[in-house]
């Protein structure tokens, strides 16, 4: 006691504001249920399991730490099974949800020699029984970001609901038959609910969708909210409210009372945006899932080093999925777990190692490689039982929740509990990854993704020009007319024709998919593409040229993104149905690029003599601007100053900048142009969007990625190919020399495939080549794989054979 005594200077009371970790290891995954216990330090609020909390006391000093330490209660084989009272699991008075109980015990313990007094005691400092009380009390940082993860992803109720104007118009919605008031369309039909008008939604940036008039009709009146007509049904919260000034969907509580002023009564509406187009999606989808996860095969469980599950923290298997596949690669395993042990990368983290992502990669590390975490969750809990038809004997796995929390800081789509697309993880990943690594290519594990594409520019002038970008991912589009099976695609569609013309469905298993040779993909990729509208520096116009595309150098690892999903009306991404025949061996020695070849002549330098930096301006808000009485000039500087974000918004900046004293100045060429992240360039790039349309889209939403991905599908004129090469030494990448390389033969190694309709629902898995053997990672889950689904993957990954 008098040891505690004199170390009260080292306990803190915690304060609401403070992070109290008490649910896991800040360092490993141990938790209170772990042999060792949890040890909290009462300073710094940071738990330890026992081989961890030896080390931070010689890193900081702090002696005294709240242990923690949860036991299994036995149950009897003989307990009468309560009647419950209450519709409700595991709650008292509910069902019995058969959970294992534990029994907790308390210790304060003071380092080095591990001194334990028992705890609650009167005996104890009132300081160290308050510090206690409240770390107990309080609810853990662990569950705090989840819970904030979870309400960030709910609607909120609009602003302008309550009090919505309504117009007495005489305007009855029919329940159906409903067409755009301004043109012919007859989907993607928004129902403004203040005037009853029925108009066409966005514009796509492939030119499919609507044609704009719902939003134009909402810049023109400001009448702020739409319900989207074919999504309200009987439930009536399920139905698509858009606000134009909040810029999102939202809740309308007094939905069904804005619905009935127009007369439409919800309760008889049916959802009308299922096709049979999408119904034949979904038993696809169902095929998709038993091929994918092998269901009803007989999976053998695996455990040990390198084969450990991932606990999924709710919509988080894109995370498990790549998270599995990266560190199966050398270059991640060799960093993060062989070359770096727990206790050197704490020493080298910040005082709170939870947000240090070198920590959390080699505490992820160590959790997935080790083995330590790998056994059998029947080994933790004796009422288990195993079948052995399914891969039922599974792990408890460990939960990645620490390493999300940091990955995902700078990221408020990877922080929201929603489903992700796994190539954009990667992306952010690996981007993530360079940074904290600091450029230096010997500590750098993502440089072994890294490689150099080449365009080659051929003008019709005769003369060339050749730029060059760094990728971590090869995007290729799937040729369908390319496919190797097309008399049995085109039985298949006759027979389609004709169960739909006697109103029948065709049955999934007469289904039948393209099937495209990934070399034909990656033929694709290099194949000639003519650019329309190039401005020629020699010619000193815009005319047709031809561009060729190949990679300077081959990467450790290729990762090949198949682009299977479109965007199709309504802003929906539409998944292509197709198999990709995938060999275990490629050779892509024939796409590396040849650069400047002897005899050619280069285009010269310049830039498009109609063209300047001036940046660029949206007319269309302009103009609105200008017909409200203000001057031209001040418009444009305006809408410059708010990145082309809308009336309102270049409004408001003219009202607050009329006195400025340089308003009246020309626009100057530098006005707005400021320079962008490659990397997000480069992200943009890998969407499949043209480097230029890329760049003007990142400066007019201020380097937002979301915003520029939104303001590309907003302004489809910008997607217009207008590629002005000034130059060949103009390049968006370094010399490439400290880029990897080595030959073009490489051998697959992983496939992350993807079950359901969009990147943005469904689930997601991986398959690993481990030891000579393909072996299945659905999160917890791990086991030997029978039929691995090599034609179904979205992301694959590929190990260059060198030698």
């Amino acid at each position: 006691m008098d040891l505690l005594r004199s170390n009260l200077s080292r306990v803190r009371i915690p304060e609401p504001t403070n992070r109290i970790y008490k649910q896991e290891c800040c360092l490993s995954f141990e938790t209170p249920r772990s042999e060792g216990g949890l040890f909290i330090d009462m300073f710094t609020f940071l738990a330890f399991g026992k081989e961890c909390v030896g080390w931070n006391f010689e890193k900081t000093g702090n002696p005294v730490y709240l242990h923690i330490k949860q036991t299994k209660k036995l149950k009897p084989e003989d307990r009468p099974l309560k009647k419950p009272t209450l519709l409700a699991i595991g709650v008292d008075g509910g069902f019995d949800n058969n959970d294992t109980e534990y029994e907790e015990t308390r210790n304060i313990v003071i380092l080095p020699d591990y001194v334990s007094l028992p705890f609650p005691s009167v005996e104890l400092p009132e300081k160290v029984r308050l510090a206690a009380d409240a770390i107990l009390l309080a609810e853990g940082a662990e569950r705090k970001e989840q819970v904030a993860a979870w309400t960030a992803d709910t609607k909120q109720v609009s602003a302008y609901a309550v009090n919505l104007q309504q117009i007495d118009n005489g305007v009855v919605i029919p329940p159906s038959g409903w067409k755009c008031s301004q043109c012919d369309k007859t989907d993607n039909l928004w129902l403004n609910l203040t005037d009853g008008v029925i108009l066409c939604g966005r514009k796509n940036w492939d030119g499919s969708g609507g044609n704009n008039h719902a939003v134009e009709h909402y810049k023109k009146t400001g009448y702020p909210l739409a319900v989207k007509l074919g999504t309200i049904t009987a439930d009536i919260e399920s139905a698509d409210v858009y606000s134009y000034p909040e810029d999102d969907s939202v809740l309308d509580p007094l939905l069904a009372q804005h619905l009935a002023f127009f007369g439409i009564d919800f309760s008889s509406l049916q959802k009308t945006e299922l096709t049979t187009a999408e119904r034949e999606l979904d038993r696809n989808t169902n095929f998709d899932w038993n091929r994918i996860q092998e269901s009803g095969q007989e999976v053998e469980p695996i455990f040990g080093p390198g084969y450990t599950g991932l606990v999924n923290l709710g919509n988080s298997c894109y995370l498990a999925a790549t998270m599995q596949v990266v560190f199966s690669t050398r270059s991640f395993s060799s960093r993060y777990y062989i070359n770096q042990n727990l206790k050197k990368a704490f020493e080298a983290a910040p005082a709170d190692p939870t947000v240090d992502l070198n920590m959390q990669l080699t505490k992820l590390a160590h959790g997935l490689l080790s083995g330590k975490y790998s056994i059998p969750a029947s080994e933790n809990d004796e009422n288990a039982t195993v079948a052995s038809s399914t891969l039922t004997d599974k792990q408890e796995g460990i939960p990645p929740r620490m390493f999300k929390a940091v990955i995902a800081a700078s990221h408020p789509e990877f922080s929201s509990m929603r489903q992700q697309d796994a190539l954009e993880f990667f992306l952010h990943f690996i981007d993530q990854v360079e940074r904290a690594n600091g450029g230096k290519s010997e500590l750098d594990p993502a440089r072994s993704f890294k490689f150099g594409i080449e365009d080659r520019i051929l003008c019709s002038s005769g003369k060339v020009a050749y730029n060059r970008r760094n990728d971590y991912i090869l995007s290729l589009n799937i040729p369908l007319h390319e496919a190797t099976n097309k008399e049995e695609l085109e039985s298949f569609h006759k027979l389609k024709a004709e169960k739909l013309s006697e109103g029948k469905e065709v049955s999934g298993d007469d289904i039948v998919r393209p099937r495209v040779p990934l070399e034909a993909c990656l033929a694709n990729f290099s194949a000639p593409e003519e650019i329309h509208d190039f401005y020629s520096t020699t010619l000193k116009t815009k005319t047709t040229a031809v561009k060729t595309a190949g990679l300077t150098s081959f990467p450790d690892y290729l990762v090949l993104h198949m682009r299977k999903f479109v965007m199709e009306a309504g802003w929906v991404p539409k998944k292509l149905d197709v198999y990709i025949d995938v060999p275990d061996i490629i050779d892509i020695s024939h796409m590396r690029s040849k650069g400047h070849q002897l005899g050619e002549e280069l285009l010269p330098d310049g830039v498009p003599e109609e063209e300047s930096n001036t940046p660029w301006v949206n007319e269309e808000i302009v103009s609105q601007l200008v017909s409200m009485g203000f001057n031209h000039i001040h418009c444009q500087k305006a809408v410059i100053n708010t990145s082309n974000a809308g009336v309102e918004e270049a409004m408001n900046w003219l009202l607050s900048h009329m006195d400025d004293p340089d308003i009246d100045a020309p626009i100057s060429q530098g006005q707005g142009s400021e320079s962008v992240d490659q990397s997000k360039v480069d992200t943009l790039i890998s969407f499949g969007f043209q480097e230029d349309v890329a760049r003007k889209a990142l400066k007019a939403s201020n380097g937002d990625i979301e915003k520029a991905t939104d303001w590309i599908f907003s302004n489809p004129d910008a997607s217009v190919s207008s590629m002005d090469a000034t130059s060949s030494n103009t390049t968006s990448a370094s010399s490439g020399a400290d880029l990897p390389d080595g030959g073009g033969k490489y051998r697959l190694i992983g496939i992350i495939s993807h079950i359901g309709t969009s990147t943005h629902c469904g689930h997601y898995l991986a398959h690993i080549l481990k030891d000579g053997r393909w072996v299945i990672f659905n999160d917890n889950k791990v086991g030997a794989s029978i039929n691995p689904p090599k034609d179904m993957g979205y992301l694959y990954f590929f190990e260059r054979l060198d030698g």
